[in-house]
């Protein structure tokens, strides 16, 4: 029998690792990365420095010593977190063409991206169930979220994260790699590598799947039903004006929650039941899930929260004053 010469790879029953994965751009505009590198470069730079913003006017600013400001703070942390885990190679990418990632290298950022990922998913869980009880119970909210309840709650988030993904990176160690070694993003990312794998893929997949709706599913199921518990109460208030203030204090979350959700719904639906879609389709769908929420969450919450403004103006005056 003829070997077909024009087979991509060929898998003889051995096992195989390749030493290292070669990352995508933009399909089809690879000589723009110059110039497409101009707009992440803003972006990375508004998640690094607004999130830093946010970090050192909520520790410099003793009124913002309450949960909701931690939960942010948490919020701020991660969004640092997941900037600094894409940018190395994006950037090197963009700048530089570099486009071989280490197979180790390659599982290590994938792990840290799918943690940070759930613990913001969290995170935002957390701040709607905070939401809820400022809303519903405000006399009781002080007792009910003290320092060392948020710092639990802290705890178990990054926790839940790293040990419900910890069998990820073994999972992918054990299978086999045809010679095909390209992925689909600037970064690493399980259903990705995963499907590079010439051997049985069902228990990642099945795996997978079970930890994301375990976990982010149900964190949105939460934050969906915290919200219709606010509805209910805020329609209960007498005034106009009052419920025009509780929903006022919602509307930074909400609009976090969505621009996180959104993009990592529709990339794990691409990635598991979208295989005619556009390749460039799939990548701007994955790179606004991971650059555009830590850019934009800092914005967000500066011109919806009056507290923030107001301490960020502060800081900005006294900086001012300071020069003269």
């Amino acid at each position: 029998m003829e070997h077909d010469s024009h087979a991509p790879w060929e898998f003889n029953g051995s096992f195989y690792q390749p030493s290292a994965f070669l990352m995508m751009g933009i399909p089809g505009l690879e000589a723009l990365h110059p110039w497409i590198s101009i707009p992440f470069c803003a972006l990375y730079l508004a998640a690094l420095l607004g999130n830093c913003a946010i970090l050192f006017i909520i520790r410099r600013t003793p009124s913002l010593h309450e949960p909701m400001y931690y939960f942010l703070s948490m919020l701020a942390v991660t969004d640092l977190g997941l900037a600094l885990c894409t940018l190395p190679t994006t950037l090197g990418l963009f700048w530089f063409d570099v486009r071989s990632i280490g197979f180790d290298a390659c599982l290590a950022q994938m792990y840290f991206i799918h943690i940070l990922s759930f613990i913001e998913s969290s995170v935002l869980l957390a701040m709607a169930f905070d939401r809820f009880i400022a809303i519903s119970h405000p006399l009781r909210h002080p007792a009910i979220l003290t320092k060392s309840t948020v710092l639990k709650i802290g705890l178990a988030i990054v926790l839940r994260g790293m040990v419900s993904l910890l069998p990820i990176p073994f999972l992918l160690k054990r299978l086999t790699y045809c010679g095909k070694t390209e992925l689909s993003h600037s970064f690493c990312f399980h259903p990705d590598i995963m499907n590079l794998a010439c051997a049985d893929i069902k228990v990642n997949v099945f795996y997978g799947m079970i930890i994301l709706l375990s976990t982010v599913g149900m964190d949105l199921i939460f934050i969906v039903l915290s919200y219709i518990l606010i509805i209910r109460t805020v329609v209960s208030l007498t005034t106009r004006e009052e419920c025009l203030k509780a929903l006022n204090t919602c509307v930074s979350h909400i609009c976090a929650v969505l621009v996180f959700f959104i993009p990592m719904i529709a990339l794990s639906m691409i990635h598991r039941f979208g295989k005619n879609v556009p390749p460039l389709v799939n990548t701007l769908v994955a790179y606004t899930y991971l650059i555009i929420p830590p850019a934009l969450n800092p914005v967000i919450y500066s011109i919806k929260s009056t507290h923030i403004r107001e301490a960020l103006l502060r800081a900005l005056c006294r900086k001012r004053g300071s020069d003269w």
